[in-house]
């Protein structure tokens, strides 16, 4: 447990690192929307201005595995005063700035500062409150940081369109100074004694791989993958990044991180889970409003509310999912969301450019509903068998695998998305013949092939069609997924086998 000063305040306390993990959740795909405003502001190409997003992105997944050491060495109430500060000053930055080099740098900053946010709020309730109420509590962080994400697009949208894409980061301020008030004034929480060395290889080898691979994964769709030679590099150095850290975690006197870790059956498999779900719901998330805004010509605030529903699902399960966790198996918990989410999947590859918001609210719903229902109940279990002092590592790694996962699965979805469009352009083109009598007396004048413009319009109407292809064939790659690991819940330990899961009641 924390000390006898943060127990007396965990309320206050609580509130104030779920809000620190609300910030980073929120800024995660708050700015997402605002890339093309700060193109046409930078005089920037599409592919330079991806960088905003990159740098924020490498630099927490390099810093994330360092929190739990960070928080031991200096204190967790020292590493969310800099690391809420440092993020709050750089998000000030990022929206004065004046080139897309401060930007990126700002951007930077903001990575290696609110890298620590999440998993460090994490280990805080998990040390703050007794095991018959970490159901509840573990839903109450997990609702706030996944409803921010969700939220992101049409708080960015609204923002952005109402006022300036500068207030995506200017909101950051006064929620972040709120944060750190609440840390300053209520948190206790000094250094751990029983700190262990520093493993500079261990870190310095997953760093390696960490950001070989988001570079791999951010620059592949757009160099064509193994055929770029910039890609092959990052790839061996990822593949050998990982295989010095395997081979010093297991060997090494004082690894980066425990390896207790690596033998706990549950935590292994939660990790699994956390990252599958951050490939399906960020999947969704990021093909989600370029369909809607570039094919059926919704709005920045009209694409942001139509995905709204996916939230309100989300904190409608979270709100009783809490106490399922409590007197239902976990592991059916799980299973029951995986195939809500299969569900939603299966909606999404029904859509079409014909279909109006039903179709996106009932799948955002359903998606919503079914992700807080796997979420919760692998949080829950998967710190369920660690001790105390593993806890801090367990949540960085958490994090870690967390935003692998959503990487991993924004860009295999871009890239499969592009395949797939390309292949459908060219059956489709095949098809489009004035040969073909359906199609010479179907086509309206103004896409007549015989003139430059009716040509034109026929190959951009070609193209619109091919794209949505494209995106439906994503979706029902994301519904195999999804039924396909439904059955690996059975590798989680039951409810009953897990000492502090068997000790929950409700009170």
């Amino acid at each position: 447990m924390g000390s006898a000063r943060d127990v007396a305040n965990r309320l206050p306390v609580t509130a104030s690192v779920i809000l620190a993990s609300f910030l980073v959740g929120l800024d995660m795909t708050v700015a997402n929307v605002a890339l093309p405003h700060m193109q046409g502001s930078f005089a920037t190409s599409q592919d330079q201005t991806a960088w905003v997003l990159t740098s924020y992105i490498v630099a927490a997944a390099v810093m994330t595995p360092m929190s739990g050491w960070l928080a031991a060495r200096l204190g967790s109430k020292l590493i969310f005063l800099v690391s809420i500060g440092g993020f709050t000053i750089a998000s000030a930055l990022c929206g004065a700035s004046n080139s897309l080099v401060e930007m990126v740098a700002f951007r930077f900053v903001q990575g290696v500062c609110g890298a620590s946010l999440q998993p460090l709020s994490q280990a805080v309730m998990l040390d703050l409150f007794d095991q018959r109420q970490i159901g509840q509590v573990m839903a109450i962080g997990g609702m706030t940081s996944f409803v921010a994400s969700i939220a992101g697009p049409a708080l960015g949208g609204w923002l952005t369109e109402d006022l300036s894409w500068r207030w995506v980061f200017y909101i950051n301020i006064p929620l972040g100074a709120l944060a750190f008030a609440g840390v300053w004034l209520f948190m206790d929480r000094g250094p751990d004694p029983r700190l262990r060395p520093f493993d500079f290889l261990g870190f310095g080898a997953l760093s390696v791989f960490i950001v070989s691979l988001q570079l791999m994964l951010d620059r592949g769709p757009t160099l064509d993958w193994f055929a770029s030679t910039e890609i092959r590099i990052e790839a061996i150095c990822a593949a050998s990044g990982l295989w010095v850290f395997a081979v010093q975690t297991l060997a090494g006197r004082h690894p980066f991180l425990d390896r207790a870790l690596a033998v706990d059956r549950n935590f292994l498999t939660g990790n699994f889970f956390n990252a599958i779900q951050g490939m399906l719901l960020f999947a969704a998330l990021a093909l989600q409003p370029p369909l809607m805004q570039g094919l059926m010509g919704y709005s920045v605030i009209g694409a942001g509310l139509v995905m709204a529903p996916r939230g309100v699902g989300a904190f409608l399960s979270m709100m009783v999912v809490g106490r399922l966790v409590n007197r239902v198996d976990s592991r059916l918990l799980v299973f029951v969301g995986l195939a809500l989410v299969a569900t939603a999947m299966l909606e999404m590859s029904h859509f079409s450019l014909a279909m109006d918001d039903r179709l996106f609210i009932e799948a955002g719903l359903l998606q919503g509903f079914g992700m807080a229902l796997v979420i919760v109940p692998i949080n829950v279990l998967a710190f369920a068998t660690l001790s105390p002092g593993l806890q801090a590592d367990g949540a960085a790694v958490f994090s870690l695998t967390r935003g692998l996962g959503q990487s991993i699965g924004v860009s295999l979805s871009e890239a499969i998305l592009t395949n797939r469009l390309a292949v459908a352009h060219s059956d489709l083109a095949a098809q489009v013949q004035p040969s073909n009598p359906v199609v010479a007396s179907g086509l309206p004048a103004a896409m007549n092939p015989s003139g430059a413009m009716g040509l034109a319009r026929l190959n951009g109407e070609v193209t619109r069609q091919a794209s949505m292809v494209g995106y439906v064939d994503v979706f029902h790659l994301g519904l195999i997924l999804a039924v396909t690991v439904m059955p690996l819940v059975l590798l989680l330990r039951p409810q009953k086998q897990v000492r502090t899961l068997a000790e929950y009641t409700i009170e």
